[in-house]
């Protein structure tokens, strides 16, 4: 149901770089870029996430309460990506574990501020 979501930036050089890295782990590489977004999808025909330099020219804000979960396939997944994603210079919002019954999820603020996690149900 999701084809995409979009995540700003004010330097997409850099949040190119962070989520080549990131979003490798999860077999993800670039599916489409211009001068002002670059997108990455598993697949062709699968979801993908943008990082982009808003369309209204005006500096790039956090949503405040919005987020992005990334689906993986085992606990030790999201622990491997968790990690990477501080290693890469994100922010902690929550390190990897369980969240009630059958959910394990660690959750990050990219180098723009824009929060993700990325979870396991199961």
């Amino acid at each position: 149901m999701i084809g995409y979501v979009t995540l700003g930036t004010n330097d997409l050089a850099r949040a190119a770089k962070f989520y080549d890295a990131l979003l490798g782990e999860l077999g993800a590489k670039r599916a489409m870029e211009t001068e002002r977004f670059v997108a990455w999808a598993a697949g062709p025909g699968q979801p993908m996430v943008m990082a982009m330099k808003p369309f209204d020219g005006k500096a790039a804000t956090v949503g405040n309460g919005t987020m992005v979960a990334l689906a993986v396939d085992s606990k030790a997944k999201v622990d491997a990506i968790y990690k990477r994603a501080m290693e890469l210079g994100a922010k902690d919002e929550g390190p990897a574990g369980p969240r009630g019954t059958g959910f394990y999820a660690g959750y990050f603020r990219d180098l723009d501020g824009n929060k993700l996690n990325v979870f396991f149900m199961g």
